[in-house]
C-alpha cells in the first residue's frame, strides 16, 4: 500500500479540514479536549481516507477492518473525520457532548454505528484490540484489527498484560499506533511516570516496534505496511506527536489535554489552520 504526492495532499486536506470541524465542535460543546485530538488529526486522516477498510453506507460491513480508540477522551477527532469520512451528517458534529446526543464525550457504539468499542477508562484498549484481533484468526479472518493508544495510559498495568497476550500468541494482524505526545492531564509523561525505553519494553514482549514522525502521512502508511508485513507478531507503531498540533501557541502545552478553546481563542485557531492551506505537517520530496 503506497501513497502517491497527490493522494499525500489529499489526506492532508482532510486533516485541516478535520482539525478545523474539532475546533469548531469543542467550542460549541462549552468542553472536551483540543490537544491530543488536534495531534491526532494526522493519523485519523491517513486511517480513514487511505489505510482502512471500511464502508460509512455499512458500518458493520464483516469484512472491515477494526479500528480500537483505547483513549477514548480524544474522540472528537474520531467524530470529525467519521463525519468528513460521510458516517453521519457533518452538522451532527455540533451535538457533541449536548443532552441526547450521539456524540458522547467518550465513544458509545450502541449510540453511533461505526464505533467498535466504549472506552472510557483508560488502559482496557490493547486488551479489547487483541480479543478482536484473537477472535478474528480464529475465525480464519483477513481483517486487521488496529489499536489507537496514549502515551499516559500506558501507566495502566491493564495494557502490558494484552502485550503481553499480543506477543505470545503472535497477532501479526494487530497493529497499534501509540500517541507519544509527551502530555496527559497534570503535567508531561515523563514528570509524571517516565515511561522510556518505551520500544524495548514492547520489544520484550515480542513487538515489532516502529518509530516514526506522527505527523507525516508518507511514515504513517509506510510504518503500516511494514506492520503487515510481519508474519508472527504484533506491531506497535510509536507515532511521535505535538498535542495542539497546528496552532503554535498552544502546540506542546499539556494544560490544553482537558479544555476547549473560548469563542475568541477559537476564531483565532481556525484563521491559522485555514491559513495554512492543508499543509500543516508534510513535506515534499
Amino acid at each position: 500500500m503506497s501513497i502517491t504526492k497527490e493522494q499525500i495532499a489529499e489526506v492532508e486536506s482532510k486533516a485541516r479540514d478535520i482539525r478545523e470541524t474539532i475546533i469548531e465542535m469543542l467550542t460549541e460543546a462549552k468542553s472536551g479536549h483540543t490537544a491530543g485530538p488536534l495531534g491526532m488529526a494526522d493519523v485519523f486522516s491517513t486511517f480513514y481516507f487511505h489505510i482502512l477498510k471500511h464502508n460509512a453506507n455499512d458500518p458493520d460491513w464483516e469484512e472491515r477492518d477494526r479500528l480500537i480508540l483505547s483513549n477514548g477522551h480524544i474522540v472528537p477527532v474520531r467524530y470529525a473525520t467519521m463525519a468528513h469520512a460521510g458516517y453521519f451528517p457533518l452538522k451532527e458534529v455540533m451535538t457533541l457532548r449536548k443532552f441526547g446526543t450521539r456524540l458522547q464525550g467518550h465513544p458509545e457504539p450502541d449510540r453511533l454505528p461505526g464505533l467498535e468499542t466504549n472506552s472510557g477508562p483508560l488502559g482496557s484498549g490493547l486488551s479489547q484490540a487483541a480479543g478482536i484481533a484473537y477472535g478474528l484468526d480464529m475465525d480464519g479472518k483477513e481483517n486487521y484489527t488496529y489499536c489507537l493508544l496514549s502515551d499516559g495510559e500506558l501507566q495502566a498495568g491493564n495494557t502490558w498484560e494484552a502485550a503481553m497476550f499480543a506477543g505470545v500468541n503472535k497477532l501479526n494482524r494487530l497493529i497499534c499506533v501509540i500517541d507519544r505526545n509527551n502530555i496527559q492531564i497534570n503535567g508531561m509523561t515523563q514528570d509524571v511516570m517516565p515511561l522510556e525505553p518505551l520500544a524495548d519494553k514492547f520489544k520484550s514482549f515480542g513487538f515489532h516496534v516502529i518509530e516514526i514522525d506522527g505527523h507525516s502521512i508518507k511514515e504513517i502508511v509506510a510504518a503500516v505496511d511494514e506492520g503487515k508485513a510481519q508474519k508472527d507478531m504484533p506491531t506497535m507503531i510509536i507515532a511521535k506527536t505535538v498535542p495542539g498540533k497546528g496552532i503554535p501557541e498552544i502546540e506542546g502545552d499539556y494544560t490544553w489535554h482537558g479544555k476547549p478553546p473560548t469563542p475568541e481563542e477559537a476564531e483565532r485557531f481556525l484563521k491559522i489552520v485555514r491559513s495554512c492551506g492543508g499543509r500543516v505537517t508534510e513535506e515534499y520530496s
